[in-house]
């Protein structure tokens, strides 16, 4: 069975998941705006585990990679210009992008290291990465460990630390690292947009932005 089969299957499903929790999901937007460029539509960007568009689309990026075609169809209805394939082999080429994004699908990917090194060798020099993630070590991290083998996206993910990625991201040689989280309890109790505060820990959510040398 494929790791994203259930993304196939499910994708209506998965995708309903930001209205029926929208202030999370809205949430989440400004926490990546933090660090999302105003007007990336001046620039080529890149959203790696695309999913259904839902980030892409709300951001202004142009392109988008998923595996599930499922999910690929609607971020297409979305305006997103989708490629399918996977994180560990972008069909890209060489330093094409000013700006590549991963949202909470490096825990999903088979070899995220290596996926992160792949989003190096299409991002431009000085071009950005910006990884949104939910935190193993925030507060809440304990909670979604104990409930993602009962979810049906959630079941095969490894759940990443703000410092373990940003650790990943020094090694490739990126820099000038910046983190800020959100998400301060459990999505279904969200009831209003939470603003991103600077810094992990707390929100179970982070951001993650470092420019490629």
């Amino acid at each position: 069975m494929k790791p994203w089969e259930a993304f196939e299957r499910y994708a209506e499903e998965y995708d309903a998941w930001y209205e029926k929790y929208k202030p999370a999901y809205e949430s989440e937007l400004l926490a990546l705006k933090t660090f999302v460029p105003e007007d990336p539509g001046k620039l080529k960007t890149l959203e790696v585990g695309a999913g259904t568009g839902r980030f892409a689309a709300s951001l202004g990026l142009g392109y988008g990679l998923e595996p599930a075609k499922a999910m690929a169809d609607i971020a297409e209805k979305r305006g997103i210009q989708m490629v399918l394939g996977v994180a560990e082999s972008l069909p890209f080429k060489r330093q094409s992008f000013d700006l590549v994004l991963i949202v909470a699908a490096l825990s999903l990917f088979k070899n995220p290291v290596h996926a992160l090194f792949e989003a190096a060798s299409v991002l431009k020099p000085g071009g950005k990465i910006v990884i949104g993630i939910l935190d193993r070590d925030s507060l809440h991290g304990d909670f979604y460990e104990s409930r993602k083998k009962e979810g049906r996206f959630s079941s095969g993910a490894k759940f990443l630390s703000t410092a373990e990625v940003s650790c990943w991201l020094t090694n490739l040689g990126f820099e000038e690292i910046k983190v800020c989280q959100t998400l301060y309890m459990q999505p279904e109790k969200i009831e209003r947009i939470e603003l991103p505060q600077k810094g992990s820990g707390i929100g179970s959510f982070a951001v993650i932005s470092a420019r490629k040398q």
